[in-house]
């Protein structure tokens, strides 16, 4: 029985060889999470690359931007903006929860629940930036899905 296929190499039939007129002799080893992997791979087929074609071209056209170290600071700041968005509205929702028993259970409206509501739709306003600033990066990148 054959070994199993690695979900991430894309089939012989489909692959096209990249020749280059230059040999490339140097290997490098790179970390992925299985989401991380799981995007590359989805990345690198629908471009008919294997992956390690994939990540060596990506790697080459990020270095070659004008401003490599410029981009992935933009890349972070977006990540970190989602996750403080993320955060920020667990807190909200917690306030909207008690809100909502005390409504349920006869009360008045609490004084601040405009003030709750005006950091809800902040709150909305910023995951809502985020996603669409990353999603529009992912259309404007060549390859995009």
């Amino acid at each position: 029985m054959s070994p199993p296929a690695d979900p991430g190499r894309v089939p012989a039939r489909v692959r096209r060889r990249l020749r280059l007129a230059e040999e490339r002799p140097h290997v490098r080893g790179v970390r992925l999470s299985d989401a991380e992997l799981a995007d590359v791979r989805a990345a690198a087929v629908d471009n008919g690359l294997a992956v390690a074609a994939f990540l060596s071209l990506a790697a080459v056209a990020a270095a070659r931007t004008p401003l490599p170290a410029a981009y992935i600071a933009d890349e972070q700041a977006k990540a970190r903006e989602l996750f403080l968005a993320r955060r920020h509205l667990g807190y909200v929702g917690n306030n909207l929860n008690q809100i909502a028993r005390a409504l349920n259970s006869g009360a008045s409206t609490p004084p601040h629940t405009q003030e709750i509501l005006d950091t809800v739709a902040e709150a909305i306003r910023r995951v809502d930036a985020a996603v669409d600033a990353l999603v529009q990066r992912q259309h404007s990148e060549p390859g995009a899905r």
